[in-house]
Formats: structure tokens, C-alpha cells, sequence
């Protein structure tokens, strides 16, 4: 059983995500712990609202496009569609490197991780602070000039229909200004992933969330 909210303390929200084939699976171990539930199909994604007031949020990893999921129900069909063998490439970056990838199915085509450093803000003042903001403007433009580069070596190695930033927001869209990435930047692009810093573990992970249904489940307040 999940554990219960303190009295008047605001509902907790989780994401989880979940691949295709096994979002059937998911949605019966759902209802079986939160006393059924009903669906309600909407603009947003497809709902579960459970018999205690738990709600989840369930949203495909990439619009049908002309090529919806084939399915019984609302379930079945977003279940399909989350399994589609779409091709994706994903751009993570933060302060402390970069992760870089093409995926289908969850899987990696192609992949490269690697470091890079961006000295954290500093609270000193004067001359010293002006020197360090230099430095680190520095470092950073460094970082997305280098980030870009390895993007558009690894982008080329397969085509993809679908863009995912992720990481640190401001730095993958500096990074998807550099002329080297242009024509990458044109595509379309799909929801931010959150994600720690990368390595090639965080690499492989984003490939999978990244073709998986996205799950927001909010339980009730107490």
C-alpha cells in the first residue's frame, strides 16, 4: 500500500514511465492496488481515475501522426502506438558533460557520453567576480561549441524523426542554435526529459523513458 500523506499536506505527484508492451500489464496492477479505476480518454492523455482518488496521467511518447495504435480500447491502442519503432535522438547536457544518442524501441543505435566542466556561480564580488564570470562564460561556450559537434557526428551515423532535449534546458537549447546542428534543430521535438548528469548508464536510461508512455500518478490530498 502506498504510504498516506500527513493531514493537509498537497497531493504527492510521481513519474514513472512505462514501455508499450507492458502498459497493459501496468494499468491492471494499478487498478488491482487502488480499488479499480476508470478511463477517461482526453485531450491531454488517457486518465485512470482510481476508486480512491489516485489519478494517472498516462501520455504517448510521440503524437500518432498519421499512425495511430491499432487496440480494443483507448488502452490497447496507446499501448501500440508507445510501441512503434520511431527513431529519436536525444541530446542531454549539463554543466558537467554530455550524452548524446539515437534510439528505436528503447534501444541505442548509437551513443557517446563524455565530460566537459562549467564552474558553478560564485556569491564573491569585484574584480574577482567580474574574472570568474568570464571564465566560466568561457567554459561554457566551449561546452556547447564541443557538445554540438559530437551531436552532429553521432546524428549522422543514422536518420531519426524526433528530437529530445534534455538535462540542463538552457544549455541543450544553446546547444541546438550552433549552425553544425540546424538541420536537427528543425525537427520536431518532444517532451524535456529530466535526467541526472550523463554518463552512459543516464544515456541508455533516456533511451528507454524516451520511447515509453510517460505516467504522472497524483495521489488524493489527505
Amino acid at each position: 500500500m502506498p504510504a498516506q500523506s500527513p493531514p493537509g499536506a498537497a497531493p504527492s505527484v510521481r513519474t514513472a514511465f512505462v514501455s508499450g508492451p507492458r502498459l497493459v500489464g501496468w494499468a491492471e496492477r494499478f487498478g488491482a492496488s487502488h480499488g479499480g479505476y476508470v478511463l477517461q480518454d482526453g485531450d491531454d492523455g488517457l486518465r485512470l481515475a482510481a476508486a480512491d482518488g489516485t489519478v494517472a496521467l498516462l501520455q504517448a511518447p510521440w503524437p500518432a501522426d498519421g499512425r495511430p495504435g491499432r487496440g480494443a480500447g483507448p488502452l490497447e491502442r496507446l499501448a501500440a502506438l508507445a510501441s512503434q519503432p520511431r527513431r529519436l535522438g536525444l541530446l542531454l547536457v549539463r554543466r558537467g558533460g554530455y550524452g548524446l544518442g539515437v534510439a528505436s524501441e528503447g534501444v541505442l543505435l548509437a551513443s557517446k557520453a563524455g565530460t566537459r566542466y562549467v564552474q558553478s556561480r560564485t556569491a564573491a564580488g569585484g574584480q574577482s567576480q567580474q574574472r570568474f564570470a568570464r571564465r566560466r562564460s568561457n567554459q561554457a561556450d566551449a561546452l556547447v561549441a564541443a557538445v554540438a559537434q559530437q551531436a552532429a557526428d553521432v546524428f549522422r551515423s543514422t536518420d531519426f524523426e524526433y528530437l529530445v532535449p534534455a538535462g540542463d534546458r538552457a544549455l541543450a537549447d544553446l546547444v541546438l542554435q550552433e549552425p553544425v546542428l540546424r538541420d536537427y534543430a528543425r525537427l520536431p521535438r518532444l517532451p524535456y526529459l529530466d535526467t541526472a548528469e550523463p554518463r552512459a548508464a543516464v544515456v541508455k536510461k533516456a533511451a528507454a523513458d524516451a520511447c515509453s508512455v510517460r505516467i504522472t500518478v497524483t495521489d488524493p490530498a489527505a
